[in-house]
């Protein structure tokens, strides 16, 4: 087992760094939009991260993905991500803090 599986980054600072992705669409995190739906690690060490998209039409994976690599460089050595569409995200997923911030950017939510 190589040294960086010994000391693997809590999913709680993976989700805190994750909330630098930001989507371009609405301005908002995707942890605070509830994009995000599952955080684990694999049995090599490298970290599972299931997101979905408001709509599965959105043309923005590529962007989001090379988000992510940038969020994640330094936090973790190795991550996957996989695209999930059930079940659908609907806007009552987005947290507390992501209605405030949709607010203030001026969303009626």
């Amino acid at each position: 087992m190589s040294e960086s599986n010994l000391a693997q980054t809590s999913l709680e600072d993976v989700e805190e760094a994750l909330k630098d992705v930001i989507d371009p669409e609405l301005g908002v995190n995707v942890v605070d939009l509830g994009l995000l739906y599952g955080l684990r690690y694999a049995e090599d060490g490298a970290l599972l991260i299931d997101m979905t998209l408001t709509t599965a039409a959105c043309p923005l994976t590529d962007v989001l993905e090379e988000q992510v690599g940038q969020a994640l460089d330094g936090v973790v050595d190795d991550w996957r991500l996989s695209w999930v569409w059930m079940p659908p995200w609907g806007p009552e997923k987005i947290t507390d803090d992501g209605r405030d911030q949709m607010r203030a950017l001026g969303f009626n939510i």
